[in-house]
């Protein structure tokens, strides 16, 4: 029978607890929402949604094509200037998203020959990167200088290291200085998902590579997503014009994709022109960090040290980790529930999202219905 073996899967994945169901949730919600990306609380600024509304009786509901032929706007070329200009890189260039973005940078600039060292907490998307470029991947492990000068002292030819900034699972930020260091010790050049780091580290949220001082260096690539600090949906990658020129005529996520939809674009730009005018609000979003995280380890969980907004707390299994997180929602909070194969570990976690807008009342409520539904 066709896609017979599909069903010899899914009972794997039940027996694992592992099973994974869409949720659709409703335009207003009565639940506290510690599960999204939404660092700033900027999804439903007013400025934003109208930056996003505007965008679409501009220019229509769609960009209409790819970006080499119709789907380039101006207002995708002013989103990538601005965008640039704030993270410190000399030009930027949109994709329809973060994922897209990774796969564009890893793939380009990995070509046959050259060598990939990964970090083995790398995000899904770097790891695809990795799997689609032409060049031998070595995958080394989480956040560790040494063994990726290891990698790289074995490789005569071209090579790149790619990490996360912020990595997704715990909220651990990678040794960026160190990394840099080992990478321009090699002639290495070296690629940044900084997700999660936009519109969080940085002066005024301008990223993790700004914030070492690696930002507009001819050795150092970023990827951005639009759809966390920025409230909107898309990527970017940010770095030397002869890099941003080269994707342009090799990446084939950016060749072969339709653009980002302009109230995409809209709405990113928008967010980005707020945040530079209120630069608190990264800030803030490290501050609610580091508070969730004092309150739940005094009622005793196990929670992760957060070097960003990402707070993670482990669970005993994945199906406590999914009860955990049900019995959350029954009592009205919203959590993240991370198990295999998205963590590396193995460890199953809670994932809390930590706000700039979330109040002092919120939090308290938030820790006491997870330390009250702990398996």
């Amino acid at each position: 029978m066709a896609f017979g073996w599909i069903d010899a899967q899914a009972e794997q994945r039940r027996r694992a607890g592992l099973v994974r169901t869409l949720r659709p949730r409703p335009a207003e919600s009565p639940l506290l929402d510690l599960a999204s990306n939404d660092y700033l609380g900027l999804a439903h600024h007013p400025e934003v949604v109208e930056g996003a509304a505007a965008a679409a009786r501009t220019w229509g509901g769609g960009s209409t094509g790819s970006r080499l032929v119709t789907g380039t706007t101006e207002l995708h070329t002013e989103l990538e200037r601005e965008l640039a200009a704030f993270c410190g890189f000399e030009a930027a260039l949109v994709f329809s998203s973060g994922y897209a973005a990774n796969l564009a940078a890893v793939t380009a600039l990995a070509p046959h020959g050259s060598l990939i060292v990964s970090d083995a907490g790398n995000h899904a998307s770097l790891i695809d990167g990795c799997r689609l470029a032409r060049g031998t991947t070595q995958v080394v492990g989480h956040a560790d200088p040494e063994a990726v000068g290891k990698a790289l002292r074995t490789h005569a030819g071209p090579a790149v290291v790619v990490s996360d900034s912020v990595f997704s699972v715990d909220g651990d930020a990678a040794p960026l200085d160190a990394l840099a260091a080992a990478c321009r010790e090699h002639g290495a050049g070296l690629v940044v998902d900084d997700a999660h780091g936009l519109g969080v580290l940085g002066d005024g949220g301008r990223g993790a590579p700004h914030a070492a001082g690696l930002a507009g260096a001819d050795d150092v690539v970023a990827t951005v997503t639009l759809s966390k600090s920025l409230g909107s949906q898309g990527g970017a990658v940010l770095g030397p014009a002869r890099v941003i020129d080269h994707l342009v005529n090799a990446a084939r996520t950016f060749i072969f994709d339709t653009g980002l939809a302009p109230a995409a674009a809209g709405a990113a730009l928008a967010a980005l022109r707020l945040l530079s005018r209120e630069p608190q609000r990264a800030a803030r979003a490290r501050a609610v960090a580091g508070d969730l995280h004092a309150r739940l380890t005094a009622a005793g969980l196990d929670a992760v040290r957060p070097d960003a907004a990402v707070v993670s707390v482990r669970a005993p299994s994945p199906e406590g980790a999914v009860r955990w997180a049900a019995d959350c929602r029954t009592a009205g909070l919203a959590v993240g529930c991370f198990r295999p194969p998205s963590v590396p570990d193995g460890i199953s976690r809670l994932r809390l999202t930590a706000r700039a807008d979330l109040t002092e009342a919120q939090l308290d409520g938030a820790v006491r219905v997870i330390g009250g539904t702990r398996p």
